[in-house]
Protein backbone atom coordinates (compact mmCIF):
# COMPACT_ATOMS: atom_id res chain seq x y z
CA UNK A 1 0.00 0.00 0.00
CA UNK A 2 1.48 3.47 -0.87
CA UNK A 3 -0.36 6.88 -2.22
CA UNK A 4 0.15 10.62 -1.73
CA UNK A 5 -2.48 13.08 -0.69
CA UNK A 6 -2.77 16.12 0.57
CA UNK A 7 -3.24 16.88 4.05
CA UNK A 8 -6.74 18.80 4.25
CA UNK A 9 -7.81 15.73 2.28
CA UNK A 10 -6.89 13.23 4.67
CA UNK A 11 -7.72 15.21 8.16
CA UNK A 12 -11.17 15.95 7.33
CA UNK A 13 -12.28 11.76 7.26
CA UNK A 14 -9.51 11.19 9.66
CA UNK A 15 -10.69 13.55 12.25
CA UNK A 16 -14.35 12.33 11.92
CA UNK A 17 -13.62 8.70 12.08
CA UNK A 18 -11.63 9.62 14.99
CA UNK A 19 -14.41 10.98 16.91
CA UNK A 20 -15.75 7.73 17.00
CA UNK A 21 -12.75 5.85 18.23
CA UNK A 22 -12.67 5.35 22.54
CA UNK A 23 -9.00 6.25 23.76
CA UNK A 24 -9.69 3.46 26.42
CA UNK A 25 -10.09 0.42 24.64
CA UNK A 26 -10.13 -3.66 25.84
CA UNK A 27 -9.34 -4.66 22.26
CA UNK A 28 -6.32 -2.82 20.88
CA UNK A 29 -7.36 -2.83 17.38
CA UNK A 30 -10.52 -1.02 18.59
CA UNK A 31 -8.05 2.04 19.03
CA UNK A 32 -7.27 1.91 15.10
CA UNK A 33 -8.52 3.06 12.02
CA UNK A 34 -8.51 0.59 8.94
CA UNK A 35 -7.08 2.04 6.20
CA UNK A 36 -8.43 0.69 2.56
CA UNK A 37 -7.08 2.60 -0.86
CA UNK A 38 -8.73 1.02 -3.95
CA UNK A 39 -7.79 2.87 -6.93
CA UNK A 40 -8.02 7.01 -6.23
CA UNK A 41 -10.59 6.01 -3.45
CA UNK A 42 -9.48 5.93 0.70
CA UNK A 43 -12.12 4.92 3.22
CA UNK A 44 -10.80 5.39 6.42
CA UNK A 45 -13.38 3.46 9.15
CA UNK A 46 -13.32 3.31 13.07
CA UNK A 47 -15.68 1.36 15.23
CA UNK A 48 -15.84 0.93 18.91
CA UNK A 49 -18.31 -2.21 18.23
CA UNK A 50 -21.65 0.12 18.77
CA UNK A 51 -21.20 2.87 16.02
CA UNK A 52 -19.27 2.40 12.66
CA UNK A 53 -18.00 4.77 10.87
CA UNK A 54 -16.54 4.83 7.20
CA UNK A 55 -15.06 8.29 6.25
CA UNK A 56 -13.73 8.62 2.30
CA UNK A 57 -11.23 10.84 0.46
CA UNK A 58 -10.35 11.24 -2.83
CA UNK A 59 -6.53 10.93 -4.10
CA UNK A 60 -5.55 14.18 -5.74
CA UNK A 61 -3.06 12.89 -7.67
CA UNK A 62 -2.31 9.16 -9.65
CA UNK A 63 -3.80 6.39 -8.16
CA UNK A 64 -1.52 4.71 -4.91
CA UNK A 65 -0.85 1.26 -4.89
CA UNK A 66 -4.01 -0.87 -3.38
CA UNK A 67 -4.37 -2.36 0.00
CA UNK A 68 -5.06 -2.08 3.61
CA UNK A 69 -3.95 -1.52 6.54
CA UNK A 70 -4.68 -0.54 10.59
CA UNK A 71 -3.53 2.08 12.52
CA UNK A 72 -3.74 3.88 15.23
CA UNK A 73 -6.07 6.58 15.13
CA UNK A 74 -5.07 8.97 17.48
CA UNK A 75 -1.37 9.08 16.65
CA UNK A 76 -2.56 9.52 13.25
CA UNK A 77 -4.73 11.96 13.48
CA UNK A 78 -2.18 14.04 15.71
CA UNK A 79 0.58 13.81 13.28
CA UNK A 80 -1.44 14.84 10.24
CA UNK A 81 -3.08 17.94 12.63
CA UNK A 82 0.39 18.86 13.19
CA UNK A 83 2.13 19.04 9.88
CA UNK A 84 2.14 22.78 7.83
CA UNK A 85 -0.91 23.68 6.17
CA UNK A 86 -1.48 22.54 2.53
CA UNK A 87 1.70 20.18 2.85
CA UNK A 88 1.09 16.23 0.92
CA UNK A 89 1.52 13.56 3.07
CA UNK A 90 3.10 10.38 1.64
CA UNK A 91 1.71 7.60 3.11
CA UNK A 92 3.53 3.71 2.62
CA UNK A 93 3.26 -0.09 4.40
CA UNK A 94 6.74 -1.59 4.99
CA UNK A 95 6.57 -5.23 6.59
CA UNK A 96 4.51 -4.43 9.98
CA UNK A 97 5.06 -0.83 10.18
CA UNK A 98 3.16 2.35 8.35
CA UNK A 99 5.10 4.75 7.34
CA UNK A 100 4.51 8.81 6.95
CA UNK A 101 6.36 11.66 5.00
CA UNK A 102 5.61 15.19 4.83
CA UNK A 103 8.74 17.00 3.75
CA UNK A 104 11.67 16.55 6.32
CA UNK A 105 9.40 14.48 8.61
CA UNK A 106 9.00 10.81 9.03
CA UNK A 107 6.89 9.28 11.76
CA UNK A 108 6.88 5.37 11.50
CA UNK A 109 3.76 3.80 13.05
CA UNK A 110 2.70 0.08 14.74
CA UNK A 111 0.39 -1.66 12.76
CA UNK A 112 -2.38 -4.96 13.69
CA UNK A 113 -3.77 -7.32 11.42
CA UNK A 114 -6.84 -5.99 9.59
CA UNK A 115 -8.45 -9.55 9.76
CA UNK A 116 -8.78 -8.53 13.76
CA UNK A 117 -10.80 -5.06 12.44
CA UNK A 118 -14.37 -5.63 13.34
CA UNK A 119 -16.88 -5.80 10.68
CA UNK A 120 -20.65 -4.09 11.33
CA UNK A 121 -23.05 -5.33 9.08
CA UNK A 122 -22.95 -5.68 5.44
CA UNK A 123 -26.62 -3.81 4.90
CA UNK A 124 -28.88 -3.75 7.14
CA UNK A 125 -32.36 -4.22 5.35
CA UNK A 126 -35.43 -2.15 6.52
CA UNK A 127 -37.33 1.00 5.47
CA UNK A 128 -35.15 3.19 3.92
CA UNK A 129 -35.62 7.42 2.81
CA UNK A 130 -33.76 10.61 2.43
CA UNK A 131 -33.51 13.47 4.39
CA UNK A 132 -32.18 17.00 3.92
CA UNK A 133 -28.52 17.14 6.58
CA UNK A 134 -30.18 20.13 7.67
CA UNK A 135 -33.50 18.16 8.94
CA UNK A 136 -31.68 16.31 10.24
CA UNK A 137 -29.19 18.37 12.60
CA UNK A 138 -32.09 20.08 13.49
CA UNK A 139 -34.19 17.56 14.85
CA UNK A 140 -31.42 15.99 16.51
CA UNK A 141 -30.35 19.84 18.45
CA UNK A 142 -34.01 20.67 19.67
CA UNK A 143 -33.96 17.62 21.40
CA UNK A 144 -30.54 15.71 22.29
CA UNK A 145 -30.06 17.75 25.20
CA UNK A 146 -32.70 15.64 27.06
CA UNK A 147 -31.59 12.12 26.75
CA UNK A 148 -30.11 10.59 29.81
CA UNK A 149 -26.70 9.98 30.35
CA UNK A 150 -25.76 6.87 32.23
CA UNK A 151 -29.33 5.67 33.33
CA UNK A 152 -30.16 2.14 34.42
CA UNK A 153 -33.01 2.13 32.09
CA UNK A 154 -30.76 2.13 29.16
CA UNK A 155 -33.60 2.91 26.87
CA UNK A 156 -33.31 6.31 28.08
CA UNK A 157 -29.95 6.59 27.35
CA UNK A 158 -30.54 6.92 23.39
CA UNK A 159 -33.21 9.05 21.15
CA UNK A 160 -36.20 7.28 19.68
CA UNK A 161 -36.68 7.59 16.34
CA UNK A 162 -40.60 7.45 15.26
CA UNK A 163 -41.67 7.37 11.44
CA UNK A 164 -45.14 7.49 11.31
CA UNK A 165 -47.99 7.71 7.83
CA UNK A 166 -46.22 11.35 7.18
CA UNK A 167 -44.28 12.75 9.81
CA UNK A 168 -40.71 11.83 10.79
CA UNK A 169 -40.43 12.45 14.80
CA UNK A 170 -37.66 12.46 17.51
CA UNK A 171 -38.19 12.13 21.05
CA UNK A 172 -35.63 12.10 24.01
CA UNK A 173 -36.11 11.72 27.75
CA UNK A 174 -34.25 11.32 30.99
CA UNK A 175 -37.74 10.53 33.30
CA UNK A 176 -37.68 14.23 34.71
CA UNK A 177 -37.70 16.16 30.99
CA UNK A 178 -39.20 15.59 27.60
CA UNK A 179 -38.25 16.80 24.08
CA UNK A 180 -40.01 16.00 21.40
CA UNK A 181 -39.30 17.40 17.50
CA UNK A 182 -41.80 16.17 14.38
CA UNK A 183 -40.71 16.97 11.05
CA UNK A 184 -43.56 16.42 8.06
CA UNK A 185 -42.15 14.60 5.61
CA UNK A 186 -43.67 11.68 2.60
CA UNK A 187 -41.46 8.92 3.85
CA UNK A 188 -44.26 5.97 2.99
CA UNK A 189 -44.46 3.53 5.85
CA UNK A 190 -46.99 1.29 5.87
CA UNK A 191 -47.23 0.98 9.83
CA UNK A 192 -45.60 3.26 12.13
CA UNK A 193 -41.50 2.15 12.74
CA UNK A 194 -39.97 3.02 16.20
CA UNK A 195 -36.34 2.39 16.72
CA UNK A 196 -33.80 3.64 19.63
CA UNK A 197 -30.70 5.13 18.63
CA UNK A 198 -27.79 4.87 21.37
CA UNK A 199 -26.93 8.27 22.62
CA UNK A 200 -23.40 8.01 21.22
CA UNK A 201 -24.50 7.45 17.53
CA UNK A 202 -26.89 10.54 18.05
CA UNK A 203 -23.70 12.39 18.89
CA UNK A 204 -21.70 11.34 16.09
CA UNK A 205 -24.29 11.69 13.37
CA UNK A 206 -25.22 15.44 14.52
CA UNK A 207 -21.41 16.26 13.81
CA UNK A 208 -21.94 15.31 10.05
CA UNK A 209 -24.33 16.84 9.05
CA UNK A 210 -22.01 19.66 7.91
CA UNK A 211 -23.78 20.51 4.15
CA UNK A 212 -27.84 21.37 5.19
CA UNK A 213 -28.86 21.59 1.70
CA UNK A 214 -27.39 17.98 0.83
CA UNK A 215 -29.52 14.55 1.72
CA UNK A 216 -28.23 12.15 3.61
CA UNK A 217 -30.00 8.51 2.87
CA UNK A 218 -31.25 6.54 6.03
CA UNK A 219 -31.89 2.89 6.39
CA UNK A 220 -33.35 1.68 9.61
CA UNK A 221 -32.82 -2.35 10.28
CA UNK A 222 -34.13 -4.58 12.83
CA UNK A 223 -30.80 -4.06 14.48
CA UNK A 224 -29.04 -1.33 13.33
CA UNK A 225 -29.59 2.28 11.66
CA UNK A 226 -26.76 3.56 8.24
CA UNK A 227 -26.84 6.57 7.57
CA UNK A 228 -24.79 7.63 4.31
CA UNK A 229 -23.43 10.91 2.41
CA UNK A 230 -21.09 11.06 -0.44
CA UNK A 231 -18.66 11.67 2.10
CA UNK A 232 -19.07 9.05 4.85
CA UNK A 233 -21.21 6.03 6.03
CA UNK A 234 -22.80 5.71 9.07
CA UNK A 235 -24.06 2.75 11.34
CA UNK A 236 -24.92 2.52 14.97
CA UNK A 237 -26.64 -0.78 16.67
CA UNK A 238 -30.15 0.53 18.09
CA UNK A 239 -30.87 -0.02 21.65
CA UNK A 240 -33.01 -3.41 22.19
CA UNK A 241 -35.65 -1.61 24.76
CA UNK A 242 -39.20 -0.23 24.98
CA UNK A 243 -39.14 3.37 24.50
CA UNK A 244 -42.19 4.89 26.98
CA UNK A 245 -45.02 6.04 26.19
CA UNK A 246 -44.19 9.75 25.22
CA UNK A 247 -47.78 10.61 24.80
CA UNK A 248 -49.42 10.00 28.09
CA UNK A 249 -46.38 12.43 29.74
CA UNK A 250 -47.77 15.16 27.46
CA UNK A 251 -49.77 17.60 29.66
CA UNK A 252 -53.52 17.84 28.33
CA UNK A 253 -55.62 20.37 30.89
CA UNK A 254 -53.27 23.14 31.58
CA UNK A 255 -56.01 26.09 32.38
CA UNK A 256 -52.81 28.52 33.28
CA UNK A 257 -51.37 29.83 30.02
CA UNK A 258 -48.26 32.03 30.58
CA UNK A 259 -46.27 34.02 27.81
CA UNK A 260 -42.64 35.83 28.10
CA UNK A 261 -40.03 37.24 26.48
CA UNK A 262 -37.36 33.81 25.92
CA UNK A 263 -34.60 35.95 26.65
CA UNK A 264 -35.37 37.51 29.81
CA UNK A 265 -37.12 34.63 30.90
CA UNK A 266 -33.62 33.19 30.05
CA UNK A 267 -31.40 36.03 31.74
CA UNK A 268 -33.32 35.73 34.91
CA UNK A 269 -33.24 32.30 35.22
CA UNK A 270 -29.68 32.45 34.58
CA UNK A 271 -29.13 34.96 37.65
CA UNK A 272 -30.85 33.48 39.65
CA UNK A 273 -29.27 29.87 39.32
CA UNK A 274 -26.00 31.49 40.55
CA UNK A 275 -27.72 30.89 44.47
CA UNK A 276 -29.90 27.65 43.58
CA UNK A 277 -28.90 24.40 45.27
CA UNK A 278 -25.80 23.27 43.46
CA UNK A 279 -27.10 19.58 43.80
CA UNK A 280 -30.71 19.92 43.35
CA UNK A 281 -31.08 23.41 41.44
CA UNK A 282 -33.71 23.93 42.40
CA UNK A 283 -35.93 27.29 42.29
CA UNK A 284 -39.66 28.57 43.11
CA UNK A 285 -41.69 30.34 40.58
CA UNK A 286 -44.70 32.45 41.68
CA UNK A 287 -47.09 33.41 38.85
CA UNK A 288 -49.67 36.46 39.24
CA UNK A 289 -51.20 38.44 36.87
CA UNK A 290 -48.84 40.02 34.87
CA UNK A 291 -45.64 39.04 36.63
CA UNK A 292 -43.56 35.87 37.65
CA UNK A 293 -41.49 36.31 40.61
CA UNK A 294 -38.53 33.55 40.42
CA UNK A 295 -36.76 32.71 43.88
CA UNK A 296 -34.21 30.52 44.72
CA UNK A 297 -31.69 29.98 47.59
CA UNK A 298 -28.75 27.26 49.23
CA UNK A 299 -28.23 25.37 52.44
CA UNK A 300 -26.01 28.58 52.93
CA UNK A 301 -29.15 30.84 53.52
CA UNK A 302 -28.48 32.97 50.26
CA UNK A 303 -31.36 33.89 48.47
CA UNK A 304 -32.08 35.28 44.89
CA UNK A 305 -35.03 37.09 43.64
CA UNK A 306 -36.14 37.86 39.90
CA UNK A 307 -39.14 39.26 38.56
CA UNK A 308 -40.36 39.43 35.19
CA UNK A 309 -43.16 40.79 33.16
CA UNK A 310 -45.24 38.14 30.94
CA UNK A 311 -48.38 37.86 29.82
CA UNK A 312 -50.79 35.90 32.20
CA UNK A 313 -54.34 36.68 33.87
CA UNK A 314 -55.82 34.19 36.05
CA UNK A 315 -55.03 32.63 39.49
CA UNK A 316 -51.81 32.90 41.12
CA UNK A 317 -49.36 29.68 41.42
CA UNK A 318 -46.65 28.45 43.33
CA UNK A 319 -44.45 25.47 41.52
CA UNK A 320 -41.14 24.62 41.85
CA UNK A 321 -38.56 23.48 39.05
CA UNK A 322 -34.96 22.24 38.34
CA UNK A 323 -33.67 25.50 36.66
CA UNK A 324 -31.04 23.43 34.31
CA UNK A 325 -33.95 22.12 32.67
CA UNK A 326 -35.82 25.15 31.96
CA UNK A 327 -32.82 26.66 30.46
CA UNK A 328 -31.96 23.77 28.51
CA UNK A 329 -35.16 23.96 26.85
CA UNK A 330 -35.04 28.09 26.35
CA UNK A 331 -31.42 27.72 24.94
CA UNK A 332 -32.78 25.34 22.19
CA UNK A 333 -36.26 27.58 21.45
CA UNK A 334 -35.82 30.38 18.84
CA UNK A 335 -38.74 33.19 18.51
CA UNK A 336 -38.38 35.67 21.22
CA UNK A 337 -41.55 34.53 23.23
CA UNK A 338 -41.94 31.56 24.50
CA UNK A 339 -45.57 30.05 25.61
CA UNK A 340 -45.49 28.39 29.16
CA UNK A 341 -48.71 25.90 29.86
CA UNK A 342 -49.38 25.13 33.47
CA UNK A 343 -52.11 23.53 35.48
CA UNK A 344 -51.16 23.37 39.09
CA UNK A 345 -48.26 23.13 41.43
CA UNK A 346 -47.76 19.53 40.89
CA UNK A 347 -48.08 18.90 37.35
CA UNK A 348 -45.40 19.05 34.46
CA UNK A 349 -44.98 22.25 32.37
CA UNK A 350 -45.33 22.33 28.59
CA UNK A 351 -42.94 25.06 26.94
CA UNK A 352 -43.33 25.82 23.02
CA UNK A 353 -42.51 28.69 20.82
CA UNK A 354 -45.76 31.22 20.99
CA UNK A 355 -46.07 30.34 17.26
CA UNK A 356 -46.77 27.02 15.41
CA UNK A 357 -44.06 25.43 16.25
CA UNK A 358 -42.45 21.86 15.55
CA UNK A 359 -40.84 21.16 18.90
CA UNK A 360 -42.63 20.38 22.30
CA UNK A 361 -40.30 20.37 25.19
CA UNK A 362 -42.68 19.07 29.31
CA UNK A 363 -40.54 19.80 32.49
CA UNK A 364 -41.74 18.08 35.21
CA UNK A 365 -42.23 19.86 38.85
CA UNK A 366 -39.84 19.97 41.65
CA UNK A 367 -40.73 19.55 45.21
CA UNK A 368 -38.84 22.53 47.33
Amino acid sequence: MKFVISREALLKPLNLVAGVVERRQTLPILSNVLLVLDGKQLSITGTDLEVELVGRAQLDKKPGSDGEVTVPAKKLADICKSLPEGCEIEISQDDQRLIVRSGRSRFTLSTLATTDFPAVEDNPDGTGFSIKQGDLKRLIDRTSFAMAQQDVRYYLNGMLWEIDAGQFRVVATDGHRLAICTLPTTIGSADKAQVILPRKGVMELAKLMMNESEEVQIVIGSNHIRATTTDFTFTSKLVDGKFPDYERVLPRSSNKTVFGSRNDLRQAFSRASILSNEKYRGIRLLLSTGTVQIIANNPEQEEAEETVSVDYEGDSLEIGFNVSYLLDVLSVLSGDTVKISLSDGNSSALLEESVESDSLYVVMPMRL
